[in-house]
């Protein structure tokens, strides 16, 4: 039987009532509810619960998801752009290089970004973002002490090379599976080129509604090209209920609130490079940028996990220094927002301990027991402890992130795109890392299966320098 993750009702309102705790809405009575007809918790790592709910609670998680929609939060944390901006005491001004960089990058008379990175350093942040996917790919979904465990059977910890089968005792593969769907092309015997992963279809789609609408695009035009060019069944959580509300006739901003549970995960995050790789020094420019994008999906920490990490990268864009960057994109989020609260947190925790192991063990104390692996709250924190701990550094970092556990493919993604971008040339990225993905990319992204990270680059540039 065929069972379709991510949009069954009865599997998405254990998922609501626990993003209701998590931003100031009192779900007991609906939850009580529910658990008094029979009503299960959503599934903890999987997209779907093995067996069909019965009619009667379909349709009673259906009524109660709505309800839970309707409760009023004490919290302050707004999606608008212009409420987010004035809770923003340092927003950056457009063009304004951030606190720590060289200069502003500065623009020809005819408006184009004159101080772009070079093609060679967008080569260098798309293999980045590449790498730091694939390592995390084999381990997604598994706990922390299972990643551990596997790297150090391998001598492979701390982590320093792709995860690999060779040499893992049989009990403990029968214990802790690699993820199924990765194991194929993403351990490091098996690597031959960068396969699928959502994680570079979404910068692919990027460079698509740019090259279509330029920086002008709005949020109804991100919703026409995810129609027109991005199979529903590439899409996942956020996205792909997103997806589902589109084509059942509603619009957006609304696809991100009806019945969206996910609207807080991590989707719109791995959705944010091209919008810093595109607005180089100018993170205020790419954090509107993300938020148009993120709109269509996500709300509140959410749509500000995408902003903090496109400001971040636009920062990187002009500027060597990681830490600047952080600042930069710690400027363009609420301050007392939760995403706030954890990415200081993460930063405090990465200044103070030597041992990357006791911070990583410090966020999951503080996070898992309240957080799905997939939220952009413990996942974004984790990023930016990666990265300050590993000071920009590409091994460490992505490394770090990837080792920290939760979304591994999606964090190891962005770490690396951050600190590729820093590099500045994609020879200073090892070999280990670059050769086995051959210079080419798999995605079901249409015209862009097989292309090499040259072309991207190339394509990159010509946005990211367009007036």
């Amino acid at each position: 039987m065929l069972r379709l993750t991510w949009v069954q009702p009865e599997d998405l309102l254990g998922h609501e009532i626990r993003q209701a705790r998590q931003d100031g809405r009192e779900p007991g009575a609906v939850e009580a509810r529910w658990k008094a007809a029979g009503g299960a918790d959503a599934p903890d790592r999987a997209g779907a619960s093995p067996d069909r709910a019965s009619r009667y609670l379909r349709r009673l998680a259906e009524d109660l998801l709505d309800e839970l929609a309707d409760l009023p939060s004490r919290l302050d944390e707004p999606t608008d752009l212009e409420a987010i901006r004035a809770l923003c005491p340092e927003w950056p001004s457009n063009g304004r290089a951030p606190a720590g960089a060289d200069r502003a990058v500065p623009r020809a008379p005819d408006g184009a970004r004159a101080g772009a990175p070079t093609p060679r350093a967008y080569q260098a942040a798309w293999l980045g973002r590449a790498v730091g996917c694939l390592l995390g790919k084999p381990v997604e979904k598994l706990p922390l002490h299972a990643i551990r465990e596997l790297a150090r059977a391998t001598g492979n910890w701390p982590l320093n090379h792709y995860f690999t089968a060779r040499g893992v005792p049989a009990a403990l593969l029968a214990a802790h599976p690699w993820n199924r769907r990765s194991a194929a092309t993403s351990l490091a015997e098996n690597i031959d080129g960068m396969p699928e992963d959502d994680d570079l279809n979404y910068p692919l789609l990027g460079l698509l509604l740019l090259r279509r609408h330029g920086r002008d695009f709005t949020t109804s035009d991100v919703a026409a090209l995810w129609l027109d060019e991005l199979p529903a069944g590439r899409t996942f959580t956020a996205e792909r209920i997103a997806y589902r509300n589109l084509l059942s006739g509603v619009e957006p901003p609304h696809t991100a609130r009806h019945r969206n549970p996910f609207r807080e995960w991590i989707g719109a995050l791995i959705r944010a490079d091209v919008h810093g790789w595109t607005n180089p020094g100018d993170p205020a420019a790419a954090a509107e940028q993300a938020h148009r994008d993120a709109a269509l999906t996500h709300t509140a920490n959410g749509v500000y996990a995408a902003m903090f990490t496109a400001a971040v990268i636009a920062a990187a864009g002009g500027t060597r220094d990681v830490h600047a960057c952080l600042r930069a994109g710690r400027a363009v989020i609420p301050p007392r927002s939760r995403l706030a609260g954890a990415i200081d947190r993460a930063i405090r925790l990465a200044r103070t301990h030597e041992d990357f192991e006791t911070v990583v063990d410090e966020l999951h104390r503080t996070h898992s027991p309240t957080h799905h692996w997939v939220h952009a709250v413990p996942n974004t924190a984790l990023i930016a402890a990666a990265l300050t701990h590993a000071d920009g550094d590409f091994t460490g970092s992505v490394c770090r992130a990837v080792s920290g556990g939760w979304d591994t493919d999606s964090n190891g993604a962005t770490a690396g795109s951050v600190a590729a971008l820093l590099a500045g040339d994609p020879g200073a990225l090892p070999d280990r890392w670059t050769a086995p993905l051959k210079n080419r990319l798999a995605t079901s992204v249409g015209g862009f299966d097989g292309t090499d990270f040259d072309t991207l680059a190339h394509l990159t540039h010509l946005e990211a320098t367009r007036p």
